[in-house]
């Protein structure tokens, strides 16, 4: 029998550095404020392949709260240190209205064979994530709860929108990051294995013949960590409310733990092909939780607040048993005022019905997410 994992998280951030006179992405970090950061925050930090951009990565978790704190300290710690240089944070996953042509690209070995291997198409990728490891120490056992929580990553997605807008657009889309990052290769939801052997023989093949350096350059929407024994969920923009993060976390968690309980009873989540999948995954890429999402078993079209409420019961016991209840139970508020990219729309509008143009408008969206990223951080 296999033991019990531990579901310990993990949260990784990334965001985007603007100028406050501006408001727009910065085009050189300096090099005394990554040490300020590293000073602060040591091996929490790190820079990205932009020089607008920083990641922060959180300790191992044993609970929701706990991932809570310590992002919390994180968002601090930049935000401050950003300020001191006359520099704003913003945890977004696009900017309003930087382009793309205009930024500089972090210089280090790693990046700059990013840059030579994947051209035009990484020099878009002006957009930021947020990744979730949960623990999962068994390799077969991480496989078999990939395969199955494949279907609930469109309904994760739609929580966490935050780019509405790519160079000043409104592009329709809630997550327009997903149809950048989606030009990459090796990206979307990931394939189907029937056990950790199969994975790697796979993986292999691309790093035998020189395509891939190891499985850190499958970038799926979720995959087994190369680095740590989890299960690494990518799908999600960076959730510019802390509280929502957290609460994707937990809900990403609790999800886990009813599919091993399943297990437990010999039972196990109904799978469906990726085809299927892929069309939730684009309807809340579109639409966010604005509209429905296809119940492949009843092949029908339900509310995403039905499907959200489903979702919540069905992970009842499991929050319980993680301690994450309370976190759990922000989802609710998320869909009573919306997701970041509700927000960001909603500022815009308001400020061009002042009299604002619309380039003023647009920097209006960036002072509030740089208030709304800092907001709730109180140790």
């Amino acid at each position: 029998m296999i033991p019990r994992p531990s579901f310990t998280m993990g949260i990784e951030e990334e965001y985007l550095l603007v100028d406050r006179d501006t408001r727009d992405l910065i085009q050189t970090s300096p090099d005394a404020l990554l040490g300020e950061l590293e000073g602060e925050l040591g091996s929490q930090i790190s820079t990205e392949f932009l020089q607008s951009q920083v990641e922060v990565g959180t300790k191992i978790c044993s609970t929701a709260g706990e991932a809570r704190a310590d992002l919390a300290r994180l968002r601090r710690g930049v935000s401050q240190a950003a300020e001191r240089h006359g520099f704003g944070m913003i945890a977004a996953s696009t900017h309003p209205f930087a382009r793309w042509g205009e930024q500089r690209r972090t210089e280090n070995l790693r990046y700059q064979q990013l840059a030579d291997d994947l051209q035009g198409v990484i020099r878009r990728l002006v957009i930021c994530g947020m990744h979730i490891h949960i623990c999962i120490e068994d390799p077969d056992l991480r496989i078999d709860l990939m395969n199955q929580i494949s279907y609930f990553l469109p309904h994760i997605l739609a929580l966490s929108t935050s780019s509405p807008f790519w160079e000043g657009r409104d592009t329709g889309l809630a997550s327009y990051r997903l149809s950048v990052f989606d030009t990459l290769p090796r990206t979307g939801l990931p394939t189907v294995f029937d056990n950790w052997s199969e994975y790697e023989r796979h993986v292999n093949i691309l790093v035998q013949t020189g395509v891939i350096e190891d499985a850190t350059k499958i970038w799926w929407d979720i995959r087994p960590s190369a680095r740590y024994p989890t299960l690494e969920m990518r799908i999600c923009d960076v959730a510019t409310s802390i509280d929502d993060a957290i609460a994707i976390a937990a809900l990403l968690q609790s999800l886990l733990h009813m599919l091993y309980r399943l297990r437990l009873g010999n039972q196990r989540w109904r799978q469906y092909s990726g085809m299927l999948i892929q069309e939730n995954r684009w309807r809340a890429q579109r639409y966010g939780i604005d509209e429905g999402l296809i119940d492949f078993g009843k092949r029908e079209m339900h509310p995403y607040a039905a499907l959200l409420e489903e979702m919540v019961e069905l992970v009842r016991e499991d929050a319980e048993e993680l301690g994450c209840t309370t976190e759990l139970a922000h989802v609710h508020t998320i869909l009573e005022r919306g997701t970041s990219a509700h927000r960001q729309r909603r500022v815009l509008g308001a400020a061009i019905e002042t009299g604002k143009s619309r380039e003023e408008a647009l920097k209006a969206v960036v002072d509030d997410l740089i208030e709304a990223s800092g907001a709730n951080l109180s140790p």
